[in-house]
């Protein structure tokens, strides 16, 4: 088997490595006040070709930290990143198939669980990650309500230390 060559979409994921420091707030739910969060996050190459973000963050509530990682590649023979997520207060693990922008700057990760409602159906989400500049980037979470329109419950700052 030939080694991989990197292409320019494992060359943008390189752009996330080193060490960051997050700011989040999340909505959690009507009539309740937005929930904000402090973390970090550390992110590596695993080659030239795939990027581990491994971060902890205050959880709602007082609950503790969470620890959620995130493992990015991109796939060329789907002609997509490719991905998933895990964090410490779930048992879900979500696969991730997504597109860049045209203009570089916003990676629009795509993927499917379970329904805020409880009610044991399958909705889309999409995590979506925007390059603000070499040192500042952006992460919001969003899901695609009933009435085809996406609504974000999530949004967290990261500042490069």
């Amino acid at each position: 088997m030939e080694s991989t060559k990197p292409l320019a979409q494992h060359r943008w994921l390189q752009q996330l490595a080193g060490e960051w420091t997050m700011e989040g707030e999340a909505d959690m739910g009507p009539d309740q006040p937005p929930s904000r969060s402090l973390g970090t996050e550390s992110v590596r190459m695993l080659g030239d070709l795939w990027v581990v973000l491994e971060g902890q963050a205050d959880m709602p509530a007082g609950a503790g930290t969470g620890h959620m990682r995130m493992t990015l590649g991109y796939d060329p023979q789907r002609q997509a990143f490719v991905g998933n997520w895990v964090g410490s207060m779930m048992t879900l693990m979500w696969i991730y198939e997504g597109q860049l922008d045209a203009a570089g700057k916003v990676l629009t990760l795509d993927t499917e669980g379970p329904s805020f409602a409880g009610d044991g159906r399958t909705v889309r989400y999409q995590d979506v990650i925007t390059l603000v500049d070499a040192n500042t980037r952006t992460l919001h979470s969003q899901t695609l309500g009933e009435d085809g329109q996406w609504r974000r419950f999530m949004t967290a700052t990261y500042k490069r230390q």
